[in-house]
């Protein structure tokens, strides 16, 4: 079957070249709803160009006021629609393709929305951890960009910004916390559920794994010790969505 979607990601040189959790979102749900699809590689100083070329809409503005254009991007071939924001694209192939599985049950947008906001700050203290590994796994051209455009926005080089000392003890309790926040809203679903809303997985369970495999795939040393906490849930989790994890 020939694709009818493009996704636009970003390598890395890991063996699948798919790592950046935002990107992991959108692939975990084009998988589960079976829509068949093609990856385009797009390199970050690549990314504004191709955006507007295809007419990709800019996903918030720069401190300077200047749009901001992110990947993941789709471009349905079938409807010539072209949508950025994983969760606007999780949306878009709900309403697109409804007789496929389900990311967002009818009257859950809202909800999923609200979780996206409260589960990303609860887990941001991840970021100073991640974001210098990730560095590591880019492509030379992509490493350029994202180190000068990090250390501008943080105001430290990235060999300085992973938390040590004391600091990294508070950052990674706060951290831990904060998993343990989004671990009571799932077990509220009853005692022993897997998934956001009980039995079936969700677009909120791939938001929660996207970051969970990145974690893995960036610090495997770090994630040794989260794929423990929550009596496994995490681990249990990527596990149940590993079916969704193919790249093509």
């Amino acid at each position: 079957m020939s694709a009818s979607i493009v996704f636009y990601d970003i390598p890395s040189t890991l063996p699948n070249k798919c790592w950046s959790p935002n990107l992991w979102k959108t692939r975990y749900a084009l998988n589960f709803k079976g829509i068949p699809y093609k990856t385009v590689w797009v390199e970050y100083p690549e990314i504004e160009a191709l955006c507007k070329q295809i007419g990709a809409a800019p996903t918030r503005n720069k401190p300077d006021g200047r749009p901001h254009f992110t990947l993941p991007v789709i471009h349905d071939l079938s409807t010539g629609a072209v949508i950025s924001d994983s969760t606007k694209i999780a949306a878009y192939l709900d309403t697109t393709y409804p007789e496929k599985p389900v990311l967002m049950p009818a009257g859950t947008a809202g909800f999923h929305r609200a979780f996206e906001d409260a589960a990303h700050a609860l887990i941001a203290p991840i970021y100073p951890y991640g974001l210098p590994a990730s560095h590591t796994k880019l492509n030379p051209l992509s490493a350029e960009y994202f180190r000068r455009t990090r250390e501008e926005s943080w105001g430290k080089t990235l060999e300085n910004l992973a938390p040590q000392g004391d600091e990294d003890a508070i950052e990674w309790k706060k951290l831990k916390d904060g998993f343990g926040k989004i671990d009571e809203w799932m077990r509220a679903s009853g005692e022993g559920s897997l998934y956001v809303m009980g039995d079936a997985p969700c677009y909120a369970d791939m938001w929660m794994a996207g970051y969970a495999l990145w974690i893995k795939l960036v610090l495997p040393d770090k994630w040794e010790e989260i794929q423990t906490w929550h009596q496994g849930r995490w681990a249990k989790l990527l596990k149940s969505l590993e079916e969704y994890e193919t790249v093509v």
